[in-house]
């Protein structure tokens, strides 16, 4: 087992790869144990990599915006790791069609605030941007087998149009070049490898044992778990001052073929994010389409207790939910009659917003509730939790007086309370995955 070791991190998916990288760049001697096989093979698998700007918060956009201007210089934001195989951001630009609970004009006062850039389209607008777009208002959304959800309406609806979102093409590669990074400044990955039992001394270091037999010691615990986060923080004693609540969510993102024209040579289609259906859409490379979900009332959520548990396979009702709102919306999308896609498990807080803080144990930090929406803050998630951790372990209440951080890239300071484990609830929140 490597000695000396100043900080463990739990979990090589792409937040916890992220944090790893940013300790070792700090000096930090740093092990990242996981699971499973390499980097990124769990929940940042399953991610549909989008990097928007759409939040209810400042601290959430602005989080956003900085972390976006890092995927654009991903080779420099790794610090020149040695790989030949890297990530790539894509940029297509996202629409946000028009819904009452995430309305334009708190979002484009925080786009303002943070100097993102947008087109505000009304209806033929949007029409004209995305040929053969139906402009329909039908919120809220209805189930597909009923009648009301091929209702005709008399209202329409317009958007906001941010061109400077975008994708990950490869969403863990991107973990996996994290993982490099890490390791190129001395980190060591423990892969195929459980904690079984976390304990913590009386001089406040923290006992991790292993199910090979083995043991790390650490002052320093990170839990960037995913969807076994809830369960690491019960086997290490910690949680019970959270006012936040996370859940294992299993989820569905599915396949299609991008409709006639969609995809062109030069810049693919935008994304589209559709609380008014409850579905978000986003192309890819080479004439392909991915839709998921954006939880809608109308459609039961799947919980799991045991993250290992979980159905791996696509599932033909998520599907013809979830492909039949895409195809309302544009009607010359072709439904298959095969499913094609992927299922995994999320790590889903109660308010969509994640939690990276300490906690009430010394030494023991969370991110966890990433799932879903945070894969487009990784990059910044790491320095988030790197410079929380040197503020705390050098004597600072964060509780009391928050720490902040100031991105390089955009000048933005974000108040790391808002992700606090003990935060008032959004009543801002959309309640879905789009925050």
């Amino acid at each position: 087992m490597p000695k000396g070791t100043d900080a463990v991190i739990v979990g090589a998916g792409v937040i916890g790869n992220s944090i790893a990288y940013e300790l070792a760049a700090r000096g930090y001697r740093v092990v990242v144990i996981d699971k499973e096989g390499g980097s990124g093979f769990g929940s940042t698998s399953a991610s549909s990599a989008v990097i928007r700007f759409n939040y209810s918060t400042f601290d959430g956009m602005a989080a956003a915006w900085e972390a976006a201007h890092c995927w654009r210089a991903w080779p420099e934001h790794l610090g020149g790791v040695d790989t030949t195989d890297l990530a790539r951001f894509r940029e297509c630009g996202m629409v946000f069609l028009d819904v009452d609970i995430a309305p334009r004009e708190r979002t484009v006062r925080l786009f303002d605030k943070i100097g993102v850039k947008y087109e505000l389209w009304d209806s033929d607008t949007l029409a004209n941007r995305i040929p053969g777009i139906d402009v329909g208002s039908y919120y809220p959304p209805k189930p597909v087998q009923s009648e009301a959800f091929y209702a005709d309406t008399d209202s329409s609806l317009g958007a906001v149009y941010t061109p400077e979102a975008g994708f990950v093409d490869d969403p863990q590669l991107a973990a996996a070049n994290l993982g490099a990074a890490a390791v190129a400044n001395g980190a060591v990955h423990l892969f195929r490898t459980k904690v079984t039992h976390i304990e913590q001394q009386p001089s406040e270091r923290w006992i991790l044992h292993l199910d090979n037999g083995d043991t790390v010691e650490a002052p320093i615990v990170v839990n960037a778990a995913g969807p076994w986060s809830g369960a690491l923080n019960a086997m290490a004693g910690v949680g019970a001052d959270f006012t936040v609540t996370v859940r294992p969510l299993r989820q569905e993102v599915h396949h299609v073929a991008a409709p006639t024209g969609y995809n062109q040579d030069v810049r693919l289609g935008p994304m589209i994010a559709d609380l008014d259906l409850g579905t978000y859409m986003r192309p890819e490379q080479g004439g392909g389409f991915l839709i998921g979900g954006t939880e809608p009332e109308c459609d039961p959520l799947e919980w799991i207790d045991d993250p290992d548990s979980a159905n791996p396979n696509r599932t033909a009702d998520r599907f013809q939910a979830q492909v039949l709102r895409a195809a309302r919306r544009l009607p010359h999308l072709s439904v298959p009659f095969q499913p094609k896609g992927i299922a995994g498990v999320y790590d889903a807080a109660s308010d969509w917003t994640p939690i990276y803080d300490r906690t009430d144990r010394p030494g023991f930090y969370v991110a966890m509730g990433t799932s879903g929406n945070q894969f487009k803050n990784a990059p910044v998630a790491g320095r988030f939790l790197a410079t929380l951790i040197e503020e705390v372990e050098a004597g600072r209440d964060h509780d009391a007086d928050p720490v902040s951080y100031t991105g390089p890239h955009t000048g933005s300071t974000i108040n790391l309370g808002s992700f606090s484990r003990r935060r008032d609830f959004n009543t801002e929140s959309t309640g879905t995955v789009l925050g």
